[in-house]
């Protein structure tokens, strides 16, 4: 059996037990949530943009998505519920300070701390790594940590004023729950959408048919004015006519330009022939 040289196997060399489940790193999965993009796996670079599922993107990679969804990849399935660029918001950031980046990095020879965020909450400073819970407002696009929100309770956005309502927060990278309910939510707001379209489809028919009757009747009433009158109608003389004595002399068939016989002239034809 391969044993030689007097080498005695173990038990567990020679019976294979049930595999062990492999855990994954917390760390490094927060890495990639709050660091990469969730449909190219790129670095997340501005313009970032969240889902109605609260997943981070690179807004390129979106618009790239959208275009070409014949590809078939496998990481379209994170993206598979945005059908239109109207399905995510661009986020406003706040950096940090403390944050260097590439810049102190110049010979490669430098750790990158990966706990260090590029972004904080404006309000209390929290660093948005992913060991605090952050959310962003779909109305403005503001992104703060979920302490900031319970802790200064207010109907107004803290760094732009805009007002929100709680269908607007959405909860970035939630957990399994948390996607749930913003799944519902997504449905109902795009079920109410659809039902908003079918109610002004009739009301914009209805609309665009009155004027055109309107403009009918004032085309008919016109026309008939400036027209033939209509048939059955007595036609109307000039001299039963209301209008002034001058208006009506103009007119041939008034007295004054019907002369008595003794008043009309005797034509008679000369010819040089009968002298």
């Amino acid at each position: 059996m391969g044993c030689d040289g007097g080498t005695i196997p173990k038990r567990h060399e020679l019976v294979k037990g049930p595999k062990k489940v492999e855990k994954v790193d917390k760390d490094a999965e927060l890495v990639a949530q709050w660091n990469y993009c969730a449909l190219s796996q790129e670095i997340l670079r501005r313009p970032i943009v969240a889902c109605e599922l609260g997943r981070l993107y690179n807004k390129d990679a979106v618009i790239e998505f959208l275009l070409d969804k014949s590809s078939g990849k496998a990481l379209g399935k994170a993206a598979a519920h945005i059908k239109s660029i109207k399905n995510v918001t661009e986020l406003r950031l706040s950096d940090n300070p403390a944050w260097e980046g590439d810049k102190g990095n110049t010979k490669g020879d430098k750790h990158d701390d990966l706990q260090r965020a590029r972004f904080i909450c404006p309000v209390v400073g929290l660093e948005m790594n992913g060991r605090h819970r952050f959310c962003f407002l779909r109305c403005c696009g503001c992104v703060f940590s979920e302490r900031a929100l319970k802790e200064i309770k207010a109907e107004v956005c803290h760094t732009c004023g805009a007002a929100f309502q709680e269908d607007d927060v959405t909860v970035l990278n939630g957990t399994k729950e948390d996607v749930e309910m913003l799944k519902s939510r997504m449905e109902e707001r795009r079920l109410r959408a659809r039902l908003g379209k079918k109610v002004k489809k009739p009301k914009a028919a209805e609309s665009v048919s009155k004027p055109d009757v309107s403009e009918a009747a004032a085309n008919a009433s016109s026309s008939g004015k400036a027209g033939k009158p209509p048939c059955g109608a007595p036609k109307r003389s000039i001299a039963a006519s209301e209008e002034s004595e001058a208006y009506k002399s103009l007119f041939t068939s008034h007295s004054s330009a019907k002369r008595p016989k003794e008043e009309s002239a005797h034509w008679v034809t000369h010819t040089s022939y009968c002298f």
